[in-house]
């Protein structure tokens, strides 16, 4: 569910029309909604009780700071890959004891970084990380709280580009070999193991992975306690689908997720750790873009947006679907047409789709691209020397532009010249 739905013949955000902001901000923008953001981490909070847990919001899906906020507000920790992200989480008022800090190349300064500003629990991918890790905390008098990451080697089902958890997959450390690293990782003096980490993929649409992986950290938590670990957290990652096309079945619901969650692991009486991003932000967000023109080609026909494959690059870089639906609401029964819907960037890969059954459109004429919320904003870039879009978050009958659109002064005078020129 998300709070975009016509009113009065006009696409809305919550009580907003998107013509008003269109208006005060020009195309193409991003737009979020608080109330589908709110709604959404409340799912899983529900879905995960009564055990102990942190739902933790993956800020590479959307790392704006409100949106941080917004979660941060509610209580949700945040799972983080960089150092950027960590400052950003914390800059937005998200407490260090509850990020967690996961990435397969966490730096040694982005480590001190983490341990000297408060952190909940790094998610350690391999033996050479783990002993960095124990080098950078002894040093600081410190031990580094860790989990380690395992890949169980099951098949996620979803985009080859998206899976994590096949053995020839770059993340985490074979299954097989975790007692091993576990056992290394007790003896060194600047770690404190406090628990296991898992995370298949993204974009999952079935359970069945979940609960393959899932079962096999039971299995290895027995394992490792019998070892003689302390195991107290279970980080189970993120993944949970959305459903980006409207016409196809939905993907589970956080309910049923949870309820997974505790056939396979509530026995273990471990705290829960979970890392949504696209299903907490991917619904809450469209991006508005204008059709510069419309141009008659060979056989086809051409929808040239004011958006390009550097704001939303998400068709390009996976061929993935997006809902394109007019700001303006069809009238019953209107006559519709086939489009290549494409942006302005000079590379044939700037295509949002192909041959997208849409209603009649115009020059001027404003469209929405539906669950643009994660891996939109995040991914954008300058190409062409297009400037980042705005973003813009939505509360009830108010908005807010959160990210201004920067001047072509600002990005140019970005660039430095050396003394010779």
């Amino acid at each position: 569910m998300d709070h975009f739905l016509y009113r009065n013949g006009v696409l809305h955000a919550e009580d907003v029309a998107l013509t008003k902001i269109a208006a005060a901000v020009g195309t193409p923008f991003y737009c979020y909604s608080t109330a589908t953001l709110e709604r959404h981490f409340r799912l899983f909070q529900e879905a995960l009780a009564p055990l102990p847990h942190l739902v933790c919001f993956a800020m590479k899906s959307n790392s704006n700071q409100a949106v941080i906020r917004t979660l941060g507000q509610l209580g949700a920790g945040m799972d983080v890959v960089s150092g950027g992200e960590y400052l950003r989480a914390r800059a937005a008022g998200v407490p260090g004891d509850r990020i967690v800090f996961s990435g397969v190349g966490k730096t040694r300064a982005e480590m001190r970084q983490a341990l000297t500003g408060g952190i909940r629990q790094f998610n350690v991918e391999s033996e050479p990380e783990l002993l960095a890790l124990s080098e950078i905390a002894h040093g600081l008098g410190l031990r580094a709280p860790v989990a380690v990451r395992v890949n169980p080697d099951v098949d996620a089902r979803t985009h080859e580009k998206i899976a994590t958890g096949k053995s020839e997959n770059k993340f985490g450390i074979p299954i097989a070999r975790a007692r091993e690293v576990y056992a290394l990782a007790a003896r060194l003096p600047g770690i404190e193991v406090v628990g296991v980490d898992v995370h298949i993929g993204s974009q999952l649409t079935d359970l069945e992975p979940f609960r393959q992986a899932y079962e096999k950290v039971a299995e290895l938590t027995l394992a490792l306690r019998a070892d003689g670990h302390v195991i107290r957290r279970l980080d189970l990652g993120g993944g949970l689908g959305i459903p980006y096309e409207r016409s196809n079945s939905a993907p589970p619901l956080p309910t049923e997720y949870g309820q997974l969650i505790k056939e396979t692991l509530g026995h273990l009486d471990c705290e829960i750790e979970i890392e949504p991003g696209r299903l907490i932000s991917g619904n809450a967000g469209v991006l508005v873009s204008q059709v510069i023109y419309v141009k008659h080609g060979e056989g086809r026909d051409f929808l040239i947006l004011d958006a390009a494959m550097n704001d939303l690059m998400r068709p390009s870089l996976y061929g993935a679907h997006h809902d394109i639906v007019p700001v303006h609401e069809p009238a019953p029964g209107a006559a519709q047409q086939p489009y290549d819907v494409v942006g302005p960037v000079c590379e044939t890969g700037d295509t949002f789709a192909k041959q997208r059954n849409l209603p009649r459109l115009a020059a001027e004429d404003l469209v929405a691209f539906r669950s643009a919320g994660a891996y939109g904003a995040v991914m954008a870039s300058e190409y062409n020397t297009r400037p980042l879009v705005p973003e813009v978050l939505v509360k009830g009958d108010q908005f807010a532009v959160i990210r201004p659109r920067p001047t072509f002064d600002e990005i140019i005078n970005r660039d430095t010249m050396p003394h010779w020129l």
